[in-house]
């Protein structure tokens, strides 16, 4: 996130490294970047780090889910990462296990803290690839999950194509008479779903039958990293790698293949012939479809509740927006046509 978290201090951060990994911080930076996580570089013994907080709140699924169910969730994705980093996935940007061989450590109540190791590197500005031969190479590497035998992705939950905040967004639809005097962007954002209503209903029911569809091939399924798009990656004197597992889920592949044939639809032949493994049409349009479905719940989550003017809300703003375009809501695949 870009933005400091209020109800997190620098010293919680300090004192839980400190606790959970033997790491006495000399110094401790917030690093406004990213969009999800909280970040900091640390310096302790001799060495750079860079420490993640997830606040659990934000990653439940629905209202009433306890801080536990996403702090099992986001566990067994980084164990799963931190695997597939044992077995020779030099590629694989892991957490390091703490003193207890956990990947994790909960700080100030409802903030997940993960440790690791400072990459240097790069990754691209942009959402979308800029050549073929970058979603080539981050193919190359989504192939390689995709075969991660058994002992390794066992432990990775199954992927349920839950909707996050799906009911924040159908109560958000019901309560759109009403004003949201909730911050800057309370009462635009309810101007705009309203416009949009109709046709988002029709979209929701339409994702419905296509995770029925999904439902019934559970054969299909493969480790998947989740969300393997350009800001996802980085650049390193090793080389390529990937960033960011905290979705990492055993799911169908068009999880992880959506976005990379999006804007290249030959990605999907050259999956097919790489592996073998035909893709289907429906499947990748509801990983699209999905994608859009989340980010629309999740910023209208944030808007309907107390907000203020930040970079963060910037971006959502301007992320509800581009989600709730309805040219994007179409019914065929994005990796072909």
């Amino acid at each position: 996130m870009f933005t400091r978290p209020d109800d997190l201090a620098d010293d919680t951060v300090a004192a839980a490294v400190a606790e959970g990994w033997g790491l006495r911080a000399g110094a401790i930076d917030y690093l406004p970047v990213g969009f999800g996580s909280h970040h900091w570089r640390v310096e302790a013994d001799g060495r750079r780090w860079f420490v993640t907080a997830d606040d659990l709140r934000a990653k439940k699924w629905h209202r009433a889910e306890p801080h536990r169910e996403p702090l099992r969730r986001l566990r067994a994705a980084l164990s799963t990462a931190r695997r597939l980093r044992d077995d020779g996935l030099t590629f694989v940007v892991a957490p390091v296990a703490d003193s207890s061989g956990d990947v994790l450590r909960v700080a100030g109540d409802h903030f997940a803290i993960a440790v690791y190791p400072y990459v240097h590197g790069r990754s691209p500005d942009s959402d979308t690839y800029s050549t073929r031969a970058d979603r080539l190479a981050v193919l190359d590497l989504v192939v390689t999950v995709h075969r991660a035998p058994d002992p390794t992705s066992r432990h990775a939950l199954v992927d349920a194509f839950a909707i996050q905040h799906r009911d924040e967004l159908t109560a958000a639809l019901t309560e759109l008479s009403g004003r949201w005097d909730t911050g800057p962007y309370g009462e635009p954002a309810r101007a705009l779903l309203g416009r949009h209503a109709g046709a988002l209903q029709r979209v929701l029911a339409h994702y419905d039958l296509l995770v029925m569809a999904a439902r019934g091939r559970s054969e299909r399924a493969v480790l998947t990293h989740g969300e393997p798009h350009p800001r996802n990656t980085l650049m390193s004197d090793r080389g390529l790698m990937l960033i960011d597992w905290d979705t990492a889920l055993r799911a169908p592949p068009e999880r992880d293949v959506w976005t990379l044939a999006d804007g290249d639809s030959d990605i999907v032949d050259v999956y097919e012939a790489t592996t073998g493994v035909v893709l289907l049409d429906d499947t990748l349009a509801l990983y699209r479809l999905r994608w859009d479905l989340t980010e629309i719940s999740i910023y209208t989550l944030l808007f309907r509740r107390p907000h203020r003017a930040t970079t963060d809300t910037s971006i959502a703003w301007r992320g509800l927006n581009d989600c709730l375009d309805p040219k994007r809501w179409r019914d065929d695949s994005p990796g072909r046509g």
